[in-house]
């Protein structure tokens, strides 16, 4: 049987990074440095709209897929399936994964594109489908999958929380298909949602139920919205048993698995649920404080890193476990 392994990873942060004294600066707005950066994790990020580029989501994941088909050894015409995990698309429509097939290929194709959208759990999700379909198609023989966020784009002036904690980047894997006997490969996920979650914090300006309107703009509500307060210790209670839940179907030991890659939003609890897991901290590989916050592609930027500075290693079993609002939760298994 067929399966899919992750060939090539790249990487893409728009600028220069900025520090937290900056930010405070250019965004014009007042943070506690110390707590962002020893609780949370966060000391730097790379935001196109504060540095004055024309940079926006479609920009990053091209940037990051051609630089995860380099990294693969392939060109872009080897592709026959580009996915685009994100909630911050370039457009409502089309899809922003035409718009990276059109400027990866250059023209008509026998590609498949498309978004998948579960909010930041949307890459682990898109990453999953890639591998189903490679999987049962022979005619599927490379795809890229890219997290991308640009959450800055819909940060609102004066909202200290936006700008201190979200931030701009994308991450890519390329992905082959290969025989069941390669060591490598794809081996399950594990997903959750609770879509009665909807209404604590979104971009729920700009669809079919809240269209844009200049008395909407006057009132100031549009762009990244926090309606409810979210439960400080809720990735806690959600990760430890998402983990083993697919561990246990993927039929991988806990013990043996070398890479646990998780959403890059708060260092403190991804060293708590490693804790909670039993197994060492320095298996969680940590990006947020080089790139802030960058929703979906969080965990393909970390992975990707882990991997160039020798952490993560070929025949190594690793997690990827994601959640995002809505509430959507995703996990992967697979062998690097």
């Amino acid at each position: 049987m067929a399966k899919a392994k992750i060939l090539g990873t790249g990487v893409y942060a728009p600028g220069a990074p900025i520090g937290n004294g900056e930010l405070a600066r250019l965004a014009g707005i007042e943070l506690d440095a110390a707590r962002l950066e020893e609780k949370i994790g966060i000391r730097a990020r790379h935001i196109a709209r504060l540095r004055g580029l024309d940079e926006s989501t479609a920009d990053f994941a091209e940037r990051a897929a051609r630089s995860a088909i380099a990294d693969a050894g392939l060109a872009p015409d080897d592709l026959d399936l580009v996915i685009v995990g994100t909630d911050t698309p370039e457009y409502v429509s089309p899809a922003t994964a035409i718009l990276v097939q059109g400027r990866l290929q250059g023209g008509q194709r026998d590609t498949a594109a498309f978004d998948v959208s579960a909010s930041c759990a949307s890459f682990v999700t898109a990453l999953d489908a890639a591998a189903r379909m490679m999987a049962g198609d022979p005619a599927l023989r490379h795809a890229v999958v890219v997290g991308v966020y640009n959450m800055p784009a819909h940060v609102r002036n004066g909202d200290a929380f936006g700008w201190s904690i979200f931030a701009d980047g994308a991450g890519a894997v390329v992905l082959s298909r290969t025989d069941d006997d390669d060591p490598s490969g794809y081996i399950t996920g594990k997903f959750i949602a609770d879509g009665t979650q909807w209404d604590y914090v979104g971009v729920y300006a700009g669809g079919t139920r809240k269209p844009v309107t200049r008395e909407l703009l006057d009132a100031g509500a549009y762009g990244l919205e926090n309606l409810k307060r979210l439960p400080g210790d809720r990735n806690l209670k959600l990760w430890p048993p998402v983990i083993r839940a697919l561990c246990d179907k993927g039929g991988v030991g806990l013990e043996d698995v070398a890479g646990f890659v998780m959403t890059q939003i708060n260092r403190s609890v991804i060293l708590e649920v490693m804790d909670e897991l039993g197994r060492p901290r320095e298996l969680a590989p940590l990006a947020m404080d080089r790139y802030g916050y960058t929703g979906s592609a969080c965990v393909p930027m970390a992975f990707h890193h882990a991997i160039k500075d020798g952490r993560i290693r070929r025949g190594d079993p690793i997690v990827f476990c994601a959640s995002g609002a809505g509430l959507a939760v995703g996990a992967n298994l697979f062998t690097y």
